[in-house]
């Protein structure tokens, strides 16, 4: 395994037929890797528009596809620019700070659809968080962490099944505690996520001092 490849997110449906077909179709295009990574955060300002102004059925549901889809540009992004040979010396950049915009963007969201804007806000907070550590830990020299139980996909999984509930829920009433509850859930998931991968690291610093 090499030192990229070890510090590459482990996503099962990289090994997939059709993410694989996908990602080989784009990079037979003129399409970028970093242009994918463009996608996400038009995906996620879309997404995060019509979960703040729009939170009802018709924007929960369209919100919730766009969440997948940001997803979908992550898988895709790396696919296509390590398996399809077309990275670029600025691919870093692009693989880390649309994740960041997009992460914000969506939680932040689901905090004011949820009526805690505070909420939403701390969430994304403690979001940036996680990445801070894994990346500080790759710092030192250490292998990036991408463990936790509120991990990217899990904050867009949490995300995703809100915006579902909270569509279904509209039918009752018109709170929306699915999404409070998501965005409770993802603020505490985070920093537990954060607290853990420091001390995984902490826990390798001293095995090699």
């Amino acid at each position: 395994m090499t030192d990229a490849d070890s510090n590459r997110r482990p996503i099962a449906e990289r090994s997939s037929a059709w993410a694989q077909r996908l990602a080989g179709a784009l990079a037979r295009s003129a399409i970028t890797p970093n242009q994918i990574s463009v996608a996400s955060v038009a995906f996620a300002a879309i997404g995060a528009a019509l979960l703040m102004w729009w939170p009802s059925v018709a924007g929960l549901l369209p919100c919730a596809l766009c969440i997948q889809l940001r997803l979908l540009c992550n898988l895709l992004d790396g696919m296509v620019a390590v398996e399809g040979g077309k990275g670029s010396p600025l691919g870093r950049i692009y693989n880390e700070f649309p994740d960041r915009i997009t992460d914000t963007l969506f939680i932040v969201a689901a905090g004011y659809a949820g009526g805690t804007p505070w909420l939403g806000w701390l969430g994304a907070v403690f979001a940036i968080g996680t990445a801070y550590v894994r990346v500080f830990g790759g710092s030192l020299g250490i292998v990036q962490d991408f463990s936790g139980i509120m991990a990217k996909q899990q904050r867009m999984a949490v995300l995703t099944v809100a915006c579902v509930a909270a569509a279904i829920e509209s039918f009752w009433h018109g709170e929306r505690y699915a999404l409070l509850a998501a965005a409770a859930l993802v603020a505490a998931g985070s920093l537990v996520t954060s607290v853990t991968r420091t001390r995984a690291i902490a826990a390798q610093l001293r095995a090699g001092a």
